[in-house]
């Protein structure tokens, strides 16, 4: 393996640098955005019974804001149920802003190197051409050496970029699919309370959980 990289020459080392990058960001986001971190499935029923129960402090808010993302959006509805129904959603519209913005971080590097990799690829396939090209514009092909070692340049660094860009292109498209599915069942659950404050929706708390967490 380490031959092979060698014969792909310098192009090779941005390559390496972009997959370790590429490994790093989809190992820490599979991490990050793991469905039960980010939405745990009973934290609106706990917060129901907080709130029964007269146990909804100023302290409380803000473990439950900085807890998970959608104790973010239920605590910013709490904090401003007091000013009416559509407020209230706005103010859970506007705290779902910066929460997609922290789920997304790294997607687009990650985008970034399944784009650029392919054309380091082709930036390493002409310069291994070209090499290939001097060898017989100097001395025929009487050095048989020097010529291969042009074309496996050509080749080496075209599969190295193409290996690089199709895990991370896939898992990029995976995990924008992957927010926008967790934001959705997040803002259901948020709007849910928010009616259950204003007394436009019957408390079926457990319900909505299993319906949150099966999404």
């Amino acid at each position: 393996m380490f031959e092979m990289m060698k014969s792909g020459g310098y192009l090779m080392l941005p390559l390496l640098v972009a997959s370790v990058l590429a490994l790093a960001i989809i190992l820490e986001r599979a991490w990050t955005l793991r469905r039960r971190r980010v939405s745990p499935p009973q934290l609106l029923s706990q917060v129901w019974k907080q709130l029964q129960a007269g146990d909804m402090n100023a302290d409380q808010l803000r473990l439950l804001q900085a807890g998970s993302p959608l104790g973010s959006l239920l605590a910013a509805g709490l904090i401003n149920a007091r000013h009416g129904r559509e407020l209230t959603k706005e103010s859970i519209e506007d705290a779902a802003t910066p929460v997609v913005h922290e789920m997304e971080r790294y997607l687009t590097l990650l985008g970034t190197l399944a784009m650029i990799s392919p054309l380091l690829g082709l930036l390493g396939t002409v310069i291994g051409i070209i090499d290939a090209f001097l060898v017989v514009t100097a001395g025929g092909i009487s050095d048989p050496t020097a010529l291969a070692g042009g074309i496996s340049k050509a080749l080496v660094t075209t599969a190295g970029g193409i290996f690089v860009a199709i895990p991370a292109m896939i898992m990029h498209r995976y995990y924008l699919r992957h927010i926008q599915s967790l934001m959705v069942s997040m803002e259901q659950q948020a709007v849910k309370l928010v009616d259950m404050l204003h007394g436009d929706r019957e408390v079926d708390v457990a319900d909505s959980q299993r319906r949150g967490a099966g999404a």
